[in-house]
């Protein structure tokens, strides 16, 4: 649920509470407050939940797509001229690409000529065999899949 459509319920109930604040005007404010914040509380719950409705992943441009076995590639030796439209038009060539991120140091803000690629998993092993230990822009690239992500060693390291 977007955020406006929480901010109304949240504004109906208040208004209900005060109305039944005037009807029972023995009725403990605390009480009432405590009684709508639990009410609100279930009412947004109940109301987000959506069993139908699929998960959904935002692209690279922005438009939702739906959840999709995907598979994040490493992609080291890169270009510190590259950006992630060069990489993804890369990528694209041989699969469905989901995201780009390319790291950047966070001291310089200098490219660190390394990245992530989400790609499709079908699509895994022809990007891998097509782009790995091949050339882009005079540099050799490294491509393979990424391991699980850890909390960060290095804090000077950043995401584009």
């Amino acid at each position: 649920m977007k955020s406006t459509n929480s901010n109304i319920v949240i504004i109906a109930i208040a208004a209900l509470g005060a109305g039944a604040m005037l009807l029972f005007p023995t009725v403990s404010p605390a009480f009432a407050f405590a009684f709508g914040a639990v009410i609100t509380g279930f009412t947004l719950l109940t109301i987000n939940k959506d069993p139908a409705k699929p998960s959904t992943k935002i692209s690279v441009e922005g438009t939702p797509t739906t959840d999709q076995a995907s598979t994040t590639l490493y992609v080291g030796n890169l270009p510190y001229r590259a950006n992630e439209s060069d990489v993804k038009d890369l990528f694209a060539e041989f699969g469905d690409v989901f995201a780009v991120r390319l790291m950047k140091d966070k001291r310089t803000g200098k490219r660190r000529g390394f990245g992530f690629v989400v790609v499709a998993s079908k699509d895994t092993d022809n990007v891998i065999e097509n782009l790995n230990n091949n050339e882009f822009d005079q540099r050799t690239l490294k491509v393979r899949i990424a391991n699980d992500p850890k909390t960060s060693g290095n804090p000077n390291i950043e995401e584009d």
